[in-house]
């Protein structure tokens, strides 16, 4: 069940989620209240961006934004009192928000597709377009977790790892391309899909751990059952497994350097953790807050904190993104007709 909170007075708006299995949509009134909820699967064959089919570097981009238009018309259609001024999309890869650019997306098949120009001619309004992970931290930074801070850095540590850098209460995006933290070099380790060697979504992301426990118990030839769950992996470990002990210090101490690194660099307020490994709570968090300390000297301590909104915090964010959108809109054309303008009237 999708749960989202009221985000106050507004324009009217429409956010999409758009995942690698699923598209969320919500229906925002003026008064801030979900008026409806869509969901339906995401029109993805599995295309390959870098070898371009019938769509082109488009890729699912078409068929996605038919499906968006369809959602758009049932809410609508369904809640005739309610007329969006605005859009927002937000997707996995890397995203050119300021162009409005799907850069890359290997899920989605495109590269280099003008999303946000294509949403618009076919919705008919004006589109902001996000990345999701972007989107989920603007969420926790002003309805979870973070609420109130000013500098943070959200780190999704989920299958893979990636993260959002905020700055004096915004996003600090470089193009698509900051935040990449699963990315960082750690160690000399394994080489990354990515074509990088070492990158710290290899040592503790969800996947690598179940992975790197795996290989472990092949080598050793006990036979003993290596499950994929990170929360299973993490009993063994409590249960004296010296593998799964290993693999988990292993992911702990790479997570820690990583953010020792951020913490030297930008200084956050805090650090917050989402994603399925955040769901470790304390098995996560206290042994990260000891290792952080034992990295720093003079710097300042930032705080490690879990996210609060779940899995409805792109569509959250997203919601948030549409309304600045709308009021950014507003704004201009009254400044234009020398009329001001205040959000607080909607």
């Amino acid at each position: 069940m999708i749960s989202l909170p009221n985000v106050g007075p507004g324009r009217s708006v429409i956010a999409f989620d758009v995942g690698g299995t699923d598209i969320k949509s919500a229906l925002i009134d003026e008064r801030g209240e979900v008026r409806g909820f869509g969901r339906s699967a995401t029109p993805v064959e599995r295309l390959n961006p870098l070898t371009p089919g019938a769509n082109g570097n488009l890729g699912a981009a078409p068929q996605i934004i038919a499906q968006l238009r369809e959602l758009q018309l049932e809410l609508t259609r369904a809640h005739p009192d309610v007329t969006p001024v605005a859009a927002s999309i937000v997707v996995p890869g890397i995203v050119d928000s300021d162009r409005g650019v799907g850069v890359f997306a290997s899920n989605l098949g495109w590269k280099d597709a003008p999303i946000r120009a294509l949403a618009e001619q076919a919705l008919g309004i004006p589109v902001a377009f996000h990345h999701d992970i972007h989107s989920a931290s603007s969420a926790e930074l002003k309805f979870g977790s973070a609420r109130n801070v000013r500098n943070a850095v959200v780190v999704v540590l989920g299958t893979g790892i990636a993260g959002t850098v905020i700055i004096d209460g915004a996003p600090y995006l470089a193009g698509g391309f900051a935040g990449e933290i699963g990315h960082s070099p750690v160690a000399d380790g394994p080489q990354c899909p990515c074509g990088g060697r070492g990158c710290l979504e290899t040592i503790a992301s969800g996947g690598a751990i179940a992975r790197r426990y795996r290989d472990r118990v092949l080598a050793s030839g006990d036979g003993r059952a290596t499950p994929d769950r990170v929360r299973d992996i993490l009993t063994l470990a409590d249960a004296g497994d010296v593998d799964a002990r290993a693999v988990w210090e292993e992911a702990l101490d790479a997570l820690a350097l990583a953010f020792a690194q951020i913490t030297a660099v930008i200084a956050p307020d805090a650090i917050v953790l989402a994603g399925g490994l955040s769901l470790a709570g304390d098995a996560l968090v206290r042994p990260l807050r000891e290792r952080l300390e034992a990295r720093l000297s003079f710097h300042r301590r930032p705080e490690i904190l879990t996210a609060q909104l779940g899995g409805d915090a792109g569509l959250i964010g997203a919601v948030l993104f549409a309304r600045a959108l709308a009021e950014a809109n507003e704004a201009a054309a009254n400044a234009a007709a020398g009329t001001p303008f205040s959000s607080d009237e909607a």
